[in-house]
């Protein structure tokens, strides 16, 4: 291993949940007690809006600037909110996210944290997760990414996962990558845990809306679900989720009486709808967002399923607007602008 101790940085950004964090340092705490040396050092580092004083997990630790923590080792994103392009921390944490990346360094996303990744552009192509109520946000805007709402995901130098809880199963499972299977079971036994829960653990929301559906599928469809705007292809889909593309096929047609690639196809065609009826994108943009490669190829197939074209859909909805002048004196009141159904 390289030089010791090792810093680890934790950027905590505005309304980051105090348990995630306490989990992601504990485990390395008990990484250096199991281990018998000083292997893991950490850095509180200030992010945007995050009120650090008034954490009691934050004030364990002395808050550090960027440069007297370098050189990290690795840094974790630590936030409850997605950012907005204006946040005043963005283009800090992006750079000092890009740093660490750039010496093949951990970087990492705690709760919504894997949104600042995903800005910094160290997302494309892995896997990655967040807190289920804002991973549909993230795929659409962030398409490259592969979000799942698996527990926590670990694609090579990227570890990411939802809040609470699953930061200390995060950890444990990355340590065991770095130290080998020995250390898990230590770490297990030294934090009186009974069992470190994988990673295809599906959070309890996304798990909850598909009770009765096996495992397997439910993790594909919320594959197909989160990445609309660049979609995977039932290999990729079968890969991932760790069965044959002859497998998955069956689960979709035994359980939704359709192919895996149909069902994908219907369910970005609903998103598309939904994205006409707001009006708030082109009809180009809106087909591009949804995974279609033209203008052409969305319309024919908007057309073949609804039997209306998309700017056929559109012109209807104008028209329902404007003939309910109630519903349109109130929308004007709260500051719409009518809709171009072009």
């Amino acid at each position: 291993m390289a030089h010791l101790p090792q810093v680890f940085g934790f950027i905590l950004q505005d309304a980051f949940s105090p348990l995630a964090l306490a989990g992601a340092i504990e485990a390395l705490q008990a990484a250096n007690h199991v281990l018998g040396q000083a292997a893991y050092r950490i850095a509180i580092l200030p992010g945007g809006g995050a009120d650090l004083a008034a954490n009691s997990v934050a004030t364990l630790f002395r808050p550090m600037a960027a440069e007297e923590a370098d050189p990290l080792a690795g840094l974790f994103v630590v936030a409850g909110r997605l950012p907005a392009p204006g946040d005043p921390s963005l283009a800090s944490t992006v750079k000092l996210l890009s740093r660490v990346a750039a010496r093949h360094g951990t970087v990492g996303g705690i709760g919504a944290g894997a949104g600042w990744l995903a800005h910094a552009g160290l997302l494309r192509g892995h896997r990655c997760t967040l807190d289920s109520n804002q991973a549909q946000l993230l795929a659409e805007q962030f398409p490259e990414c592969i979000v799942s709402s698996n527990l926590y995901e670990l694609d090579r130098t990227r570890a990411t996962c939802a809040g609470h809880t699953a930061s200390l199963d995060m950890m444990i499972a990355w340590l065991g990558q770095r130290h080998g299977e020995r250390i898990v079971h230590d770490l297990l036994v030294c934090l009186g845990l009974e069992r470190l829960r994988p990673a295809s653990q599906r959070q309890r929301a996304a798990a909850a809306a598909r009770p009765s559906m096996p495992t397997k599928l439910g993790e594909a469809m919320s594959l197909m679900e989160n990445n609309i705007g660049e979609p995977l292809s039932t290999e990729e889909i079968a890969n991932l989720v760790g069965v044959s593309r002859r497998q998955l096929e069956r689960l979709f047609k035994q359980h939704l009486d359709a192919l895996p690639s149909r069902w994908y196809l219907e369910k970005r065609l609903h998103r598309a709808r939904g994205m006409l009826k707001l009006g708030t994108q082109s009809i180009l943009q809106v087909g591009l967002s949804c995974g279609f490669s033209s203008g052409a190829h969305f319309s024919n197939a908007y057309r073949a399923y609804f039997n209306r074209t998309p700017r056929d859909e559109r012109s209807a909805r104008a028209v329902e607007w404007r003939a309910s002048p109630g519903d349109r004196a109130s929308s004007l009141a709260d500051g719409e602008t009518p809709e171009d159904p072009s």
